[in-house]
């Protein structure tokens, strides 16, 4: 009698974890799947801290920057200030402070990725001009 309950206990305890691997392994190939997606588009990418551009904006309350076009004192002032007021040592929250070091980040990043982008479609409208350097 008692291997009959172990036996089922086993086989239901099986049945529950077989169920939540497999849900567990659909919803982390559709966010692969939603990422490699939306790889390719600035405005909702995801990078390794996990915040969007969005995200990062609203944190530091500046415009998202438009091209490579951006107010990078405005968002560094931003910076230093919330930065500031949410040191650890003068009562503010460390998690908050790492949410606004890494808002700026993400701003930085996608106008160096526009800056650079800009810079290419420049160079490949003017076309490769090679300096050439002559002695004296």
């Amino acid at each position: 009698m008692a291997h009959r309950i172990v036996s089922q206990v086993v086989v239901t305890g099986a049945r529950v974890f077989g169920r939540a691997f497999a849900e567990a392994y659909k919803q982390a190939s559709a966010s692969s799947k939603y990422a490699s997606k939306n790889n390719g588009k600035g405005g909702n990418a995801f990078t390794s801290s996990g915040l969007t551009l969005d995200e990062a904006c609203k944190i530091l309350n500046v415009k998202p920057p438009q091209g490579a076009e951006s107010n990078l004192e405005q968002t560094m002032e931003r910076f230093k200030k919330l930065f500031d007021q949410n040191d650890p040592k003068k009562g503010g929250s460390f998690y908050l402070q790492s949410k606004i070091l890494r808002a700026r980040e993400r701003i930085e990043m996608e106008v160096r990725q526009a800056q650079r982008h800009s810079a290419q479609e420049k160079e490949l409208q003017e076309g490769w001009k090679p300096k050439v350097y002559k002695d004296r």
